[in-house]
């Protein structure tokens, strides 16, 4: 049967899952009684949540006797990890644009790796039936950006198709025709997009390029077969980005991608993308191949992480009352494991072995991975995001990450998002009317100043505007940049936050615990509306005498405490706080519990400032 390999490939929410879905209903991968959950390849419990996809996934449909493959790609930037290693396994790529948004930030990364590696896109302009649809803009804007990133003669004639993923069409013209569903999309495909190039009568060879944990299967490898074939039982060997043997062993199971299943196959040929299991130690990047084969495949390389933050074993107080896994080896264990299967993840162990540097794309990506620990029953304590810096090997300076900010917002909130991001040591580099009485500002702002700017972004704009964010370049230290104006309300006691202390505690700020919640000494409670950290008690009754009062007493009303997300309290703890993560609870505490050693930390700090 003859193959074609394509991914798919847009920015965050331009609706690639969508189009999946009715790729696979209208080529009869359904039976037509089979129940089909919406967004069938988020599969993930945190995909289905937060509606994005986070891992990268392949999927095979049936058209006219041909058989296509197909991949469905992360659309968020903290996530190309997943992209970049995806753009090697395929020979064509659609690039999915939304007609009122057009080409925003990821769609310019994934569409630039895309046309390094050589592929000739399809562009298919996705939702035209939106009422503040802009189709002909749209796609003067995705040549101007094709030709910005380069793109050849023969990949700047790509052809176009227009559509509603969800409506389940595509056609040559916006106005339709509607009745032919998806059937244009896949003509294109066969017309447009060249069958996998392999290397005639070459032994077996394949890279891998995603990795997971089977329950049945142990770990399996997903990568395209560049040359020859394999069987189940072939002794084969992997070997690393060097050429250094990783591994030897046999293929115990091949499984190839039918629908949304995975069916054990007897043969894997070459230009099928297929999962093999039965290797211990093979990894992502690595080359999977015949026992004669010496030189392993070239992989592409990664962009590096930019930003680190603390995993450190859980010391408070309340440490181990709520999960099961705590200790350091099996936090150690899990990272590496996820290190392992993530190339955009960089893992490093403290000297005293009690806590964990993770690099990775952005505070996303490592939420995200927090998040997903917290579920398998993981009790951690996690400090502040910080970025990676680098050195300029010429001059010695100092050199951090600087993103490409897009903000699309309502007219009347502009000025107050270009005063914040100024603030932040952003320069603006274009300000224009985006259609629907909106602007769009595009920014270049250091990575450190964006951290926990989302939530302050959404207060100001009042929930009206949309922030997309892409690595853009290393550039020369632009300087301090002011943190949180406000201290916190810190619990100077161990035991139950009693209702009246809250009630009375009002005044000093807003809590973020409700009466019964148990606390502990340096565990924070709330903001202080102050600059400076407050330390308070939360324990204290009211006192009870044996003399009636005239009056009722009144019932304490408490005003709702503020709701602390995981997301929100990574980007709004500061430097010397970190954020206590349990399978039950996300609590915010002071690195040092004790108040003597916090004034020495203080003070020592102060001196470390005075004497740079």
């Amino acid at each position: 049967m003859t193959l074609r390999n394509i991914a798919i490939i847009a920015h965050v929410d331009h609706g690639k899952t969508t189009l999946v879905d009715e790729l696979l209903k209208q080529s009869g991968s359904y039976r037509e009684n089979q129940r089909v959950a919406e967004r069938v390849m988020d599969s993930n419990d945190l995909e289905k949540e937060r509606g994005i996809t986070i891992l990268a996934k392949a999927t095979s449909v049936v058209w006219n006797g041909v058989r296509i493959n197909i991949v469905d790609t992360p659309g968020h930037a903290d996530f190309g990890g997943e992209v970049e290693r995806i753009l090697n396994m395929v020979d064509g790529a659609i690039v999915l644009v939304d007609a009122a948004e057009g080409p925003m930030p990821q769609t310019k990364f994934v569409v630039g790796k895309a046309l390094k590696v050589g592929l000739k896109p399809i562009v298919a302009i996705n939702k035209v039936d939106r009422h503040d649809a802009r189709i002909h803009e749209v796609v003067d804007e995705v040549f101007d950006l094709f030709a910005n990133l380069d793109a050849t003669d023969e990949q700047l004639d790509f052809p176009i198709l227009y559509g509603s993923g969800r409506s389940g069409w595509m056609a040559l013209n916006p106005e339709g025709p509607m009745d032919q569903g998806m059937a244009p999309l896949f003509d294109l495909v066969m017309r447009h997009v060249p069958e996998p190039t392999v290397e005639e009568g070459a032994p077996f060879k394949m890279i891998g390029t995603l990795l997971e944990a089977n329950p049945f299967l142990g770990r399996m490898i997903t990568g395209r077969i560049t040359s020859g074939t394999v069987r189940p039982n072939q002794s084969v060997k992997v070997l690393a980005q060097d050429g250094t043997l990783v591994e030897q062993g046999r293929v115990s199971k091949i499984l190839a991608f039918r629908g949304i299943e995975r069916q054990p196959i007897e043969l894997g040929e070459a230009g099928d993308i297929i999962a093999i299991a039965g290797l211990t130690k093979g990894t992502v990047a690595d080359t999977f191949c015949d026992l004669s084969v010496t030189e392993a495949l070239p992989a592409q390389p990664i962009d590096p992480p930019t930003v680190t933050m603390s995993f450190i074993v859980n010391d408070s107080p309340l440490a181990g009352t709520e999960g099961d896994k705590v200790t350091s080896r099996v936090i150690r264990d899990r990272l590496l494991r996820e290190a392992e299967g993530n190339v955009a993840l960089k893992i490093e162990e403290s000297p005293d072995k009690d806590s964990f540097f993770v690099s990775g794309r952005g505070e996303l990506q490592l939420a995200v991975l927090i998040e997903t620990m917290r579920r398998e029953g993981f009790e951690i304590a996690v400090s502040r995001p910080r970025v990676v810096f680098k050195k300029d090997e010429a001059t010695g300076d100092l050199l951090e990450p600087i993103e490409e900010v897009v903000i699309d917002v309502d007219e009347e909130f502009a000025s107050v998002v270009v005063q914040k991001m100024s603030e932040r040591r952003a320069d603006m580099i274009e300000m224009r009317p985006s259609g629907g009485n909106r602007q769009r500002l595009v920014f270049y702002a250091p990575t450190r100043g964006l951290i926990g700017y989302q939530s302050e972004l959404l207060t100001d704009t009042r929930g009206t505007a949309i922030m997309n964010r892409l690595f853009h370049e290393y550039a020369p230290h632009k300087g301090d940049i002011a943190g949180r104006r406000n201290g916190v309300l810190i619990a100077n006691e161990s035991g139950e936050a009693v209702a009246y202390a809250l009630w009375n505690l009002e005044d000093r700020g807003p809590m973020m615990i409700e009466p019964g919640w148990k606390v502990y000494q340096g565990m924070i409670i709330g903001e202080h509306n102050r600059e400076n950290d407050l330390e308070v008690n939360v324990l204290k009754g009211k006192k009870l005498s044996n003399v009636r009062s005239s009056g009722k007493d009144e019932a304490v009303r408490l005003t709702p405490p503020i709701q602390m997300t995981l997301d929100r309290a990574l980007s709004w703890i500061e430097d010397n706080e970190l954020v206590e993560v349990t399978p039950k609870s996300i609590r915010l505490r002071k690195t040092y519990l004790d108040p003597n050693e916090r004034k020495r930390f203080e003070k020592s700090r102060a001196i470390e400032v005075g004497a740079a």
